[in-house]
């Protein structure tokens, strides 16, 4: 018996792969089947079955198109309801693959099909779980993302989950290792570990959710509180989930058209393509397509683009570094956008070198920040996550998360200057693109954000955590 955690760190996904005596099962498959069949056929075994713990709601699955090329069945726990062929497990059942079993404990409150796969191994001992999005590292799954499909409150959900945990995972032996589908980064969660792989035991002692003398109402209370909005992508991506999906290869094969320079922009008006510029934001700054929206490929690209495109039906197309354009397609096509146009040809260079028009940002160095604002004047906008705002920020800086620009960017004044940052400068450049796209030319982005503003002498504090009212 094998065990493979294929862990995807862009989405913060663990995927599975298991063999036994010549057979194979694949939990949570990533959109691209190709590396999974790879692997199937240098190991020489057959896959029997794909099993799914939920409809995922963070990215599509690969569990459509790997059926399809292998004929191996797709597995849902109860309740589940696809839109295509797959089984439907009952509580309890059992599936065999070799010498060992995949047993089903319906585990419901994430989402009503929720399922954890336990793994019986040669010996019908227990040996690991395969959790989904019911039991992370430190964690549970969010209770508030299937409300309207259970026709439930998160409360009412909430309810359901510490049953689901405390009947059929807390009473499993201390020495069951736990898989979960997610690690920290994910948005299915709020306060999941950077570890990826756990024991029954060990969560007993350190999840905040799994504490003994625990009662629901505390349970209840603690898992929903302090939950920020989902992204408005994860519905869309529930959808595919369960009705099915174009096929991956289809999708890259129209990312991967090459558009050239001189009916670029003709295509851009007759699709009304968005234009996603994926290189670096340092690059971005100093020269890019006017109208184009950067979300570099190096940083959490996919749930960016999910989070403020968020129209998973919106037509791409791709600027991109040189030999960068299948790996954005492929990121694209995991949080299912996969009406893309195809990418332009010779990336920004071939722009450039025609003469056509280039815009550019205004980034400055944190040191000359540092030296021309002037705190309590200066209008200062900060777009990391409200945490790390509070944790230390820019003295007299407004915290406006880069999640809900499209909420505070209707407050912004046209003609009132102000700087710019987050943590680094791939944020800052995400909300500088979209702010040019919308018309506001009246501000100045840091290089480096606030991890090299803190190494200047200019003032900062970490006790005032509320927003100011721009």
């Amino acid at each position: 018996m094998q065990i493979e955690q294929i862990y995807t760190g862009c989405l913060a996904q663990g995927a599975y792969y298991i063999t036994s005596n010549g057979e194979a099962a694949i939990i949570d498959p990533l959109r691209e089947i190709q590396p999974y069949l790879d692997r199937l056929e240098r190991d020489n075994v057959k896959l029997k079955y794909i099993f799914e713990t939920h409809f995922h709601a963070d990215f599509v699955s690969g569990h459509v198109d790997l059926s399809n090329s292998t004929g191996a069945p797709i597995v849902y726990g109860p309740t589940a309801k696809p839109e295509f062929e797959a089984i439907i497990a009952t509580d309890g059942q059992e599936f065999k693959i070799g010498n060992i079993k995949i047993k089903v404990l319906h585990t419901p409150g994430h989402t009503m099909e929720s399922t954890t796969y336990l793994l019986l191994d040669e010996n019908g001992k227990e040996h690991a779980i395969f959790s989904g999005d019911t039991l992370f590292i430190g964690d549970v799954g969010r209770p508030d993302l299937a409300q309207k499909a259970a026709h439930m409150t998160q409360e009412q959900l909430a309810g359901i989950l510490f049953n689901s945990l405390r009947t059929k995972i807390m009473t499993l032996p201390d020495d069951v290792i736990v898989y979960p589908a997610h690690g920290a980064g994910s948005a299915c969660g709020k306060n999941m570990s950077k570890e990826t792989v756990s024991t029954i035991g060990n969560q007993k002692a350190t999840n905040y959710a799994l504490r003994a003398n625990m009662t629901d109402a505390e349970f209840i209370k603690e898992v929903t509180e302090g939950l920020l909005p989902p992204p408005p992508y994860f519905g869309m991506n529930v959808a595919m989930n369960k009705q099915g999906y174009e096929s991956f290869d289809s999708v890259l094969h129209n990312g991967m058209k090459a558009i050239p320079v001189n009916d670029f922009e003709a295509i851009v008006e007759e699709t009304g393509a968005l234009i996603l510029d994926t290189r670096k934001n340092g690059d971005f700054a100093k020269g890019f397509i006017p109208q184009s929206i950067n979300i570099g490929i190096e940083g959490d690209f996919a749930p960016w683009v999910g989070a403020l495109v968020a129209d998973v039906k919106q037509p791409i197309i791709l600027v991109t570094e040189a030999d960068q354009e299948e790996e954005s397609v492929t990121r694209l096509s995991r949080v299912g956008f996969d009406k893309l146009i195809g990418h332009l040809e010779g990336g920004f260079n071939a722009w450039k070198k025609s003469g056509k028009e280039i815009d550019t940002v205004h980034r400055i160095t944190a040191e000359e920040f540092a030296k021309q604002v002037k705190i309590g004047e200066n209008k200062v906008i900060d777009i990391r996550k409200e945490s790390e705002y509070c944790a230390e920020h820019v003295e007299e800086a407004y915290s406006k998360p880069l999640a809900s620009i499209n909420e505070w960017i209707k407050d912004i004044n046209p003609k009132e200057p102000f700087f710019l940052l987050c943590a680094g400068g791939y944020r800052s450049m995400i909300a500088a693109s979209i702010l040019q796209a919308r018309g506001f030319r009246n501000f100045t982005e840091i290089e480096g954000g606030f991890n090299a503003i803190a190494k200047t002498e200019l003032p900062k504090t970490d006790f005032v955590c509320q927003s100011k009212v721009l």
